[in-house]
């Protein structure tokens, strides 16, 4: 039996945020379809060739998860989600922060010798950082006393 993860309600917001079919190839699998395929995987924990049948093939799912991750569709899903929260006022900024960790490796060179500045930051802070410069640019509305 097919579990669905996302409700008509959710679908429909979800929808609009997604691109249209590109190519005139292959049949095009629909786009709710493949996101279902992805959620599953994504809460079950399994590995992609677990997928059940009734979803789309786990390249398909993959594939598309990808595409959009290099088109900047999650990030666009995200804003566009906060926003919406913002706008309702269910967020509260004040309870905001950012979380960021470096852990050196167990293997690879004397421990007296320093890591790398430039390597550590490469990770989290330039992460960190370009996440906050994006959503700086959402609206905030301070809280009124």
């Amino acid at each position: 039996m097919r579990e669905q993860f996302l409700t008509d309600g959710q679908w429909v917001k979800i929808e609009k945020l997604l691109p249209r079919r590109k190519s005139k190839g292959r049949p095009w699998i629909g786009n709710r379809e493949v996101l279902e395929g992805i959620l599953w995987v994504l809460r079950s924990g399994a590995r992609w060739r677990d997928l059940p049948d009734w979803y789309p093939s786990a390249s398909t799912c993959w594939r598309r998860l990808k595409d959009w991750e290099e088109e900047g569709i999650w990030l666009k899903m995200w804003r566009a989600f906060l926003a919406e929260l913002d706008e309702e006022g269910t967020l509260n900024w004040s309870e905001i922060f950012l979380d960021g960790s470096f852990v050196s490796a167990k293997k690879g060179g004397p421990a007296w010798v320093k890591p790398n500045v430039a390597k550590v930051q490469s990770g989290w802070w330039w992460s960190t950082a370009r996440v906050y410069l994006l959503e700086a640019k959402l609206p905030r509305h301070l809280p009124v006393k």
